[in-house]
Formats: structure tokens, C-alpha cells, sequence
């Protein structure tokens, strides 16, 4: 949870320390979060020793408030959805206590560049009905709401404590505000088709430091949970070690989505990869049949 930081440590120990002095207090009563316990009878010669046990106590409470993803970024802005930043070679993103946005498991459009259009789609289409409740998927704070006419329509963008950041956009209604911290679960906005929108769907997106993941990496929309607890996220081109062994991370992952009259053969030709390699990546073979919407890997 991100709370936050206190800037008035010093005077609630001035003031513990003033009512000691004055009081004669017997007893030390703790917070109400905690349990009663019974302490030593305050001696008015110790009032140094009381001052520095609650000014351990605030720094340490303080220290709680800190929101792990806060050195990570350059800047927090309220305007800026993608902006350039230096990526880290490698990052491992907690995806525990996660909620996902929304219960529909049906994916109505992927991850990756789009020939026709020009332009890389840099999330997943989930289908949703207008009014239907879209959740925030891990504990954060709110960075933008904003509206785009002939973009993401009404949209929210989250950063999380783990160090990634969400955006959910064509929404109906925004529940939100800018600078407001939420929990994982907590709704966030109506889903609908405003922007540039041919019907009502949830546009959903992973960004790290500025840059869009494919969302698939870490959420199984089709079965409702995490790809696991933790994704390792490693820059193209970086060097990393495993199993003692150095190696060099491959390209990000890119699918295309089959239409209607499609064939291995004229996908690969797309793209300009083998028929061989697409076999390979998605576990197929010349016999194989495609489906109209199945996702199939070619890089």
C-alpha cells in the first residue's frame, strides 16, 4: 500500500517528550494498532532515552511509507504516458498479489506490430461490455487520467510498487483521480469504447521505465491468473548469467494473429522468417491446421 510520508516526525517526539516531563506519565501507552504492554515507570532523567526510542520508531514507520518503484523512474508526471527512459538490462517484477482487471477471458486483439496499420499495438484487446468494472491489478498510485478523442479515449495509467506501471483505456467512465494511491482490486473505471474504438473492449497495457511488455508475458487473461510469481524481464542485446553459463537475451517475443485464409507459408512471408521457424516457436508442423485468432509466434 502506498501511503504517504510523514513530515511532522519531530514534533509528535517534542510533543511525547513535553507530556513525560509534565506529566510524570507512569506508563507508556502504544498505538492503537497495536497490543497494550505494560512498560517501565518513566523517570523524568531519561527524557534523551524516550526521545531517541520514538524518533527510531517514526523513522522506521517512515521507512514502511517508502514505494519501491519510487528511485526507479526519472520523474513522476501527470501527463506523459510513454516517455524515454534508461531501461535496466534486466528486471524481475514481482507479480504476486495481483488482481486481474477484468473476469472476461477472451482476447480480442495481441501484442505486437501491425503491417496494415504501420503502428505496433503495444497491448492486448480484452472484451468487455460497456459498464462492466475494470480493477487495478497490483497495488499503486494513480499517475494519469486523462482523455484522448482519436486515441486511448478515457484512460488510466497506474504506477505499482513492483515497478511497473498499467494503463486501461477506452473506458465508459473513469473512478479514479490523479495522485490517489489503490489497492490491487480496487475498481478504477467502466469499461467502454471511447477514442478510437470500433466497439467495447478493455485496452490494457504493461509499461516498465517508459517502455510497452506484452502484457501476455505476465497476464493469462484465458485462465484467470499470473504466468507465475515473478517475470524476469531482460533488455535485447543484454548479458546475463544462468545455470553459469553467459548468455545474450534473444529479441522481445512477436506474434501475429491469424485471419481468415491465412497459411504458414504467407505469414512467414509477412515477416520475412522461415516457414521452418514458425513451426519451431509455436510447437507446429506442415500437417498442422490454423485457426482463425490463434496467436502464433514469429520471433
Amino acid at each position: 500500500m502506498v501511503v504517504k510520508r510523514h513530515s511532522n516526525s519531530s514534533n509528535q517526539v517534542k510533543g511525547v517528550v513535553k507530556k513525560l516531563l509534565l506529566l510524570s506519565l507512569p506508563f507508556v501507552s502504544v498505538g492503537a494498532n497495536a497490543q497494550d504492554v505494560a512498560a517501565e515507570p518513566v523517570s523524568l532523567h531519561r527524557p534523551m532515552e524516550m526521545v531517541d526510542t520514538v524518533a527510531s520508531h517514526t523513522m522506521l514507520l517512515n521507512e514502511a511509507y517508502i514505494i519501491p518503484s519510487d528511485d526507479m523512474y526519472p520523474e513522476w508526471t501527470n501527463t506523459v504516458v510513454h516517455y524515454n527512459a534508461a531501461m535496466p538490462d534486466s528486471f524481475k517484477i514481482d507479480l504476486r498479489n495481483f488482481v486481474m482487471p477484468s473476469p472476461s477471458t477472451k482476447i480480442t486483439d495481441i501484442f505486437g506490430y501491425r503491417p496494415n496499420r504501420r503502428r505496433v499495438h503495444k497491448g492486448l484487446d480484452v472484451k468487455v461490455q460497456t459498464g462492466d468494472t475494470i480493477y487495478a491489478a497490483f497495488d499503486g498510485k494513480v499517475r494519469i487520467t486523462s482523455y484522448q478523442r482519436r486515441g486511448y479515449g478515457h484512460y488510466v495509467v497506474v504506477r505499482h510498487n513492483n515497478g511497473i506501471e498499467t494503463l486501461y483505456a477506452h473506458l465508459s467512465k473513469k473512478l479514479v483521480k490523479a495522485n490517489q494511491n489503490v489497492k490491487a482490486g480496487d475498481p478504477i473505471g467502466l469499461g467502454g469504447s471511447t477514442g478510437r474504438s470500433s466497439g467495447a473492449h478493455l485496452h490494457f497495457e504493461t509499461i516498465l521505465m517508459g517502455k510497452s511488455i506484452d502484457p501476455a508475458l505476465m497476464f493469462d487473461f484465458k485462465n484467470q491468473k499470473m504466468t507465475g510469481d515473478y517475470y524476469m524481464y531482460r533488455k535485447p542485446g543484454s548479458k546475463y548469467i544462468e545455470n553459469g553459463k553467459v548468455k545474450i537475451a534473444g529479441p522481445e517475443k512477436k506474434y501475429h494473429k491469424v485471419k481468415s485464409g491465412e497459411t504458414v507459408e504467407k505469414i512467414a512471408r509477412k515477416y520475412g522468417v522461415s516457414q521452418r521457424r514458425i513451426f519451431e516457436l509455436n510447437g507446429l508442423n506442415s500437417k498442422s491446421i490454423l485457426r482463425i485468432g490463434q496467436s502464433l509466434r514469429y520471433q
